[in-house]
């Protein structure tokens, strides 16, 4: 063993927990997990998805498709609440054990892009029933740390007493917490997507601060999906054999004269949003199925191409109808930006 590797075991026994590469990661519980973005990015560090929890159907569908390990559950955490989580967990997993609790709330009642929100929305709401959720586990287990993931309007004047009851709320259950504006393009996703995400370690574990490391490469729409073959049509019966290159490879049939003359579909559209070749794209966050415009502006993105844009692999694969895919896919952290953060946490509990 190196002397550099030896002096990282005894710095990680002397604070209380093991070295990596002992299977010692703290297991995961997943809420609000979605299709799995930020589950995607643990799960590739190294750690354990143990639990995941959504509400949407096809979002379950998606997880168990790809987390086939998991115990992926629908059900609204809203009613399930604290104790019915915790219920699921000691299923799952040993009493006292450590584990990790990650997830972002659904965040349109905060989003900048949503010109109605207001201060009321029931969804403002979520960040404390997380902090009450973590709150019961921690009866029960050895929270290692938390991530909490939202858009950057739940640091906005308004929703300020929001935003700091949940940093107190975390540092009251004896959290230390690193607060980062992330973008995804720094983490190697042809988007530029800005989030908030907040990673809370125990205090007094040794533990540093969380640092997620950013790439230098600066990818780009054609770097992306530039090579696809065109998508297929959705039509009646369409079959998954007939679509080329992934399942989910496919999108509307273009029915809007605009896509008639494509030069004349703006870049800077809101439901006409056409993206760039030469640049990255726009915050994939769509409404009402209104995805993107392909760069050629004769359709829109197929389900595939924003999945690339958001940093999925090609091996993963959405379940659900049109509306259900592209609220998966937009709603998802993108999955490499995950993975820094996870590779982040899983450093710093080693006290690098």
């Amino acid at each position: 063993m190196k002397k550099s590797s030896q002096r990282t075991t005894r710095r990680a026994r002397l604070a209380g927990h093991p070295a990596r590469g002992d299977g010692s990661r703290p297991q995961i519980i997943s809420l609000f997990s979605g299709a799995g973005g930020l589950d995607w990015g643990f799960r590739k560090r190294g750690f354990r998805i143990a639990l995941a929890i959504d509400i949407s159907a096809a979002a379950v569908r998606t997880h168990k498709k790809n987390f086939p390990r998991t115990h992926s559950v629908e059900a609204d955490l809203k009613k399930l609440g604290p104790a019915g989580v915790l219920r699921q967990a000691l299923r799952l997993i040993a009493r006292g054990s450590p584990i990790g609790v990650i997830g972002g709330p659904p965040c349109q009642g905060f989003s900048q892009a949503n010109t109605r929100r207001k201060k009321s929305d029931p969804r403002n709401g979520l960040p404390s029933l997380y902090l009450k959720i973590v709150r019961r586990l921690q009866r029960h287990y050895r929270v290692e740390f938390v991530v909490f993931e939202n858009v950057l309007g739940i640091r906005e004047r308004k929703n300020a007493a929001v935003y700091k009851s949940l940093l107190q709320g975390l540092k009251n259950r004896g959290l230390a917490v690193t607060e980062k504006e992330l973008c995804a393009r720094d983490f190697g996703v042809a988007q530029n997507r800005r989030r908030i995400v907040l990673s809370a370690l125990r205090t007094r574990r040794g533990y540093s601060s969380v640092r997620p490391r950013k790439r230098h490469s600066r990818p780009t729409v054609r770097t992306a999906i530039g090579k696809l073959k065109p998508p297929a049509f959705f039509k009646r019966g369409l079959r998954t054999e007939d679509i080329p290159v992934h399942p989910n490879h496919w999108t509307m049939k273009p029915k809007s004269p605009r896509f008639r003359r494509p030069h004349a579909v703006s870049i800077d559209g809101r439901s006409f949003k056409r993206l760039s070749w030469s640049d990255a794209s726009p915050t994939i966050a769509f409404g009402n199925r209104e995805i993107h415009i392909h760069p050629t502006g004769t359709r829109r993105l197929s389900i595939y191409e924003a999945m690339l844009l958001q940093g999925f692999p090609a091996s993963f694969v959405l379940e659900g109808n049109l509306s259900e895919q592209v609220e998966q896919v937009s709603n998802a952290v993108p999955p490499p930006l995950a993975k820094s953060v996870a590779a982040a946490i899983d450093l710093a509990m080693l006290g690098r």
